[in-house]
């Protein structure tokens, strides 16, 4: 079993008017299933109202199937016992910083998670630094959370959950909230955790330019999985991310119209230095 396993997972909650009445019915995620294994980084695609969020809050027990199972690291999520253990193995990182941030100074945010693990105090600290640096807001660690940006906010409610050395990072929509960047710098991070520490990484994101470095991507619709392979597989398949109205980055946009005006290329261009290379030389035109 893989750290993360969702098995026919489905998600349903109840519509109410203004009045509290019941409306019906929606079914947010819809016989789920997915497999991660340690030290893989995951991304999961879709636009607003796929699903892919409220399928990340099962994988840290902040929703429980209506039917299905989740389990992280072979522990079932929707037993209580577990719950404690579940969240210091995936750690959730959220798309408004401030959900998270509970701390007067951002160092002692950082590390309100190790120390409520009950982790030494000198390490406590290393920790805090480490993340703080990897996050790049280091020299913002005396300063007042409240006082910091939206996209300062969130690189030190990442630093937090990083603080905690979880085996598995859930990022829900993480660089909502930066400028280009910021994203930028927040994904280097993340994918430097998994190149090195061999952190699971579960990418949730609307930003096709996020998924490139990933693993595997699973695309949701509708609350299913719609489409699933490598970047390089999700990106050979424009049209049918076009039906499922999500922009396709615009170097794959730009060699996918080549394409079809007789150029020869490879699908599933992804940079710009691989069309650079992939395109033919004049003198063999």
């Amino acid at each position: 079993m893989g750290i993360v396993r969702a098995e026919d997972v489905t998600f349903e909650y109840i519509r109410r008017d203004e009045d509290g009445n019941v409306e019906g019915l929606t079914t947010a995620v819809d016989h789920v299933s997915l497999d991660v294994k340690q030290g893989e980084f995951i991304a999961v695609l879709g636009h607003n109202g796929s699903g892919k969020s409220t399928l990340a809050k099962h994988i840290n027990a902040i929703l429980y199937p209506t039917e299905g199972t989740v389990w992280v690291d072979g522990m079932d999520t929707s037993e209580e016992d577990s719950l404690w253990k579940i969240r210091q193995t995936a750690g959730m990182v959220f798309q408004n910083p401030d959900n998270q941030i509970i701390g007067q100074v951002v160092e002692e945010d950082v590390g309100f998670g190790p120390e409520n693990m009950g982790v030494p105090t000198g390490e406590i600290w290393e920790r805090v630094e480490e993340s703080l640096k990897i996050v790049g807001m280091y020299e913002f660690r005396k300063h007042s959370p409240n006082k910091l940006s939206g996209g300062q906010k969130q690189r030190v409610s990442i630093a937090g959950v990083l603080a905690m050395h979880p085996k598995c990072i859930v990022l829900d929509e993480p660089t909502a909230m930066l400028d280009p960047r910021g994203r930028k710098e927040v994904i280097r991070a993340v994918r430097a955790l998994n190149d090195v520490e061999g952190m699971t990484v579960i990418l949730i994101t609307h930003y096709m330019e996020e998924i490139i470095h990933a693993d595997r991507v699973f695309v949701m619709d509708q609350g299913r999985i719609a489409m699933e392979g490598t970047p390089r597989e999700i990106f050979s398949r424009v049209e049918e991310l076009k039906e499922l109205r999500l922009d396709v980055p615009q170097v794959t946009l730009l060699a996918y119209e080549l394409q079809k005006r007789g150029v020869r290329l490879p699908d599933g261009i992804l940079t710009a230095k691989e069309l650079a290379e992939a395109l033919p030389c004049p003198e063999n035109t």
